[in-house]
């Protein structure tokens, strides 16, 4: 006996700005065990405060060995994602990663509903996304925010968490 499939459908025609955001921390030795610990129930409290523009938030699992988790987020638009993303408590957070990864790697691919595609990846000792297929290139200059890789119009609202120079 066989069932008629439920196909289902959306009209985002509402969210021209969509913006879809991947995020993933895998662990690269043992201290990074800790460090993706403790960082689990900050991001829930930061999810739970409900940063404007952010319109779900899901937790993923790419791989239990090594561990690997991560998160899908839709943002209204790329403004409140890099608001958000420049305040605190992420904008604490990233100063922190970016000066001790904790034994671990971490990455994000971006996808924008109005065009284009960008990606970090920091301490990611295998590739993973566009890494396995699209030329390489240092995050630097044009390439070291997410709006010059994104190439979104217009200047940032608020300043980098984190400075080129200061890397």
């Amino acid at each position: 006996m066989s069932t008629r499939v439920n196909r289902r459908t959306v009209d985002l025609s509402g969210y021209p700005n969509l913006v879809v955001i991947y995020l993933g921390m895998r662990v690269n030795t043992l201290t990074g065990l800790k460090t993706l610990f403790g960082f689990g129930p900050e991001i829930a409290k930061s999810v739970e405060a409900k940063p404007d523009g952010l319109l779900l938030h899901e937790n993923l699992l790419f791989s239990l060995f090594p561990p690997h988790v991560g998160m899908r987020q839709y943002w209204r638009n790329f403004a409140s994602l890099e608001s958000w993303a420049r305040s605190d408590p992420h904008r604490v957070w990233w100063q922190k990663f970016l000066q001790n990864s904790g034994g671990t790697g971490f990455w994000h691919e971006a996808y924008f509903m109005s065009g284009g595609m960008e990606a970090v990846y920091d301490d990611m000792i295998n590739d993973i996304g566009f890494l396995c297929f699209a030329p390489r290139q240092p995050a630097q200059g044009r390439m070291f925010s997410a709006r010059g890789r994104a190439q979104q119009p217009g200047e940032p609202t608020t300043q980098v968490p984190v400075s080129e120079d200061d890397l």
